[in-house]
């Protein structure tokens, strides 16, 4: 008898590896808790050297389950739920969603209840992407007004220097400005951090609040490129769950537009967000 084995079943054997160990269970717990701890921070709770714990980090991360965030000399280490959600998608969900579908509203219920009462941190938003391109097009996918106008239904307006101020403009003739903010460093084709902020009203008034900071990273690797999109400072987990459900579609998007040339056929902003976890990546 032959066995026929799918890549997308194949291509999860190393998260079934890495989520069968006690330790590397840990450790996705912990950032469960508090995501984006550094190793130092990780191995406060594990009883073993820092050379093991980095072994164990580094399978989770080949895994994709854990995603590693340079922020100057630190390199903080953020959960990606997205091969778990598909293990959810393709195992359990199609046996039983009715049932889960109520345990996953409840349970959703319960941890905004306990978002509202907490004065923890909001988590900063991390998403990692693989595109089929080279830095030089995602940096100018990123950039040019009319590329962002087709991907996103805004036109991003820059220079794109260093200092410089950038608008999100409606394409429907009005010329609003939905979001605004300053270019706080760019290093084409590979770095681009900007302010990402609301404007108020009267152009004259101050913003209430400090703007939260988005970071583009391109980085090539033969003839792929992986994008790593962070999103700091966010101002609340109503914010947090914004773009928990913004990014995703917008990135989706984009890689469909370089790589086929074409965006999605339907904007997939418009979809309800996912229930039942918040995915960080495209895998």
């Amino acid at each position: 008898m032959i066995l026929l084995v799918d890549a997308e079943a194949s291509g999860m054997d190393p998260v079934f590896k890495a989520l069968a160990d006690p330790t590397r269970r840990l450790l996705l717990d912990q950032l469960r808790e508090r995501d984006g701890q550094t190793l130092g921070e990780l191995c406060a709770h594990l009883e073993m050297a820092r050379q093991s714990a980095t072994q164990h980090l580094d399978v989770l991360r080949r895994a994709n389950l854990v995603t590693v965030v340079r922020r100057g000399r630190e390199r903080l280490h953020h959960l990606n739920p997205v091969p778990i959600h598909q293990i959810q998608e393709r195992w359990i969900s199609a046996f039983d969603r009715p049932r889960l579908s109520a345990i996953s509203a409840i349970t959703q219920q319960a941890e905004e209840q306990a978002m509202a009462t907490s004065t923890a941190r909001v988590p900063d938003y991390v998403y990692v992407t693989y595109i089929r391109a080279s830095a030089d097009q995602v940096w100018h996918a990123l950039t040019d007004a009319d590329l962002t106008a087709r991907y996103w239904g805004h036109a991003n307006v820059s220079d794109w220097q260093t200092g410089s101020t950038w608008e999100h403009r409606r394409t429907d003739g009005s010329g609003q400005v939905d979001v605004a903010g300053r270019v706080l460093e760019s290093s084409p084709p590979t770095r681009l951090v900007i302010t990402f902020q609301e404007p108020t009203a009267d152009p004259d008034a101050e913003p209430a609040g400090e703007p939260s900071i988005v970071t583009f990273l391109v980085e090539p690797h033969e003839d792929i490129v992986r994008l790593t999109v962070t999103h700091e400072r966010l101002a609340d987990q109503a914010s947090h769950d914004g773009v928990s459900h913004g990014w995703p579609a917008v990135l989706a998007n984009l890689k469909s537009l370089l790589e086929t040339g074409q965006v999605l056929p339907a904007e997939p902003w418009g979809m309800a967000p996912v229930r039942g976890g918040r995915p960080h990546a495209d895998v």
